[in-house]
């Protein structure tokens, strides 16, 4: 059923990188990791779900923050070991920082500077219950 799966290579701890990009924009947000039962959820579901390795678990992006990211298409490299993801971020923040991309520092003059200013509070899309 889920042949597909089977050209997917994992690395040697069952995973592969997912760089999540805006559908619209073809901003990169984040790159986070999957494995194959995150890999086969999402596309079930058509809602992004990665792998924690800090936490060992899976988790589906924004079931904390409420910033989910719907799959729009999937794509695979070459070497069948690097997917990408075209999504449509919820409430426009991937990042848990609060914004639109984890990719807001930028290298000028041998100092990382922030380029992008936080859209929503982290403390507010975390709230601990």
């Amino acid at each position: 059923m889920n042949q597909w799966l089977d050209e997917v290579k994992f690395d040697d701890k069952g995973l592969i990188p997912a760089i999540a990009q805006d559908a619209e924009s073809g901003r990169i947000l984040m790159v986070a990791w999957m494995n194959r039962e995150a890999l086969s959820a999402t596309v079930q579901h058509q809602i992004v779900h990665y792998w924690s390795r800090s936490r060992q678990k899976l988790w589906q992006k924004g079931e904390e923050s409420g910033n989910t990211q719907q799959l729009v298409e999937l794509q695979m490299d070459c070497d069948s070991d690097v997917l990408v993801l075209k999504v449509k971020q919820e409430g426009g923040v991937a990042c848990h920082t609060g914004r639109q991309s984890c990719f807001f520092r930028t290298l000028k003059n041998g100092v990382w500077e922030t380029m992008e200013p936080v859209i929503r509070d982290p403390a507010e899309m975390y709230q601990k219950s």
